[in-house]
């Protein structure tokens, strides 16, 4: 398995055949038929932009949901996760070690509308025990991306 290849399209999934082709010390065939292969085994399973949606016009609120759930026998968590990963506003879904089972990043155009989304979708699915809400009020770094070019301080100011 070309691993560097990997790492390249990780990075940055736009370069061409030719680019990937020098950085591996390849050909751009021998580049395109590892990502073909690597396509076919399910290794590679999409490409996506990394989109700072802040800077749109558009609201846009995430929000990373803990999930408790009782395991089913002979499936454990696998149930409830396919359910939960069918809905348009679920973008991650992960299970967990530690206080909670399964991690679900939501999102939705307002606050309101992801805890709606939260109290009568996920909270009501067999075996879920009881979710926590936690809203993103800012992402610095996306899937290995920086997000903010300043240095700037969003706090406020504040004086007693």
């Amino acid at each position: 398995m070309n691993m560097k290849l990997l790492k390249l399209l990780n990075k940055n999934a736009r370069y061409s055949l030719e680019e990937l082709a020098t950085m591996t010390g390849r050909t751009p065939e021998d580049a395109a038929a590892d990502i073909d292969e690597l396509e076919k085994a399910g290794v590679i399973r999409g490409y996506k932009a990394v989109i700072d949606w802040e800077r749109l016009d558009n609201t846009y609120v995430s929000a990373l949901i803990e999930l408790k759930v009782t395991p089913k026998a002979g499936l454990g968590f696998e149930e409830v996760a396919k359910k939960v990963m069918k809905y348009p506003e679920v973008e991650t879904v992960y299970l967990m070690s530690g206080g909670y089972d399964l991690c679900v990043i939501v999102k939705g155009k307002t606050f309101q509308g992801v805890a709606m989304f939260v109290a009568k979708e996920l909270s009501t699915i067999d075996n879920v025990i009881s979710t926590a809400t936690h809203f993103v009020l800012r992402r610095y770094k996306e899937l290995d991306v920086e997000l903010c070019d300043s240095d700037r301080d969003d706090r406020g100011h504040f004086s007693f």
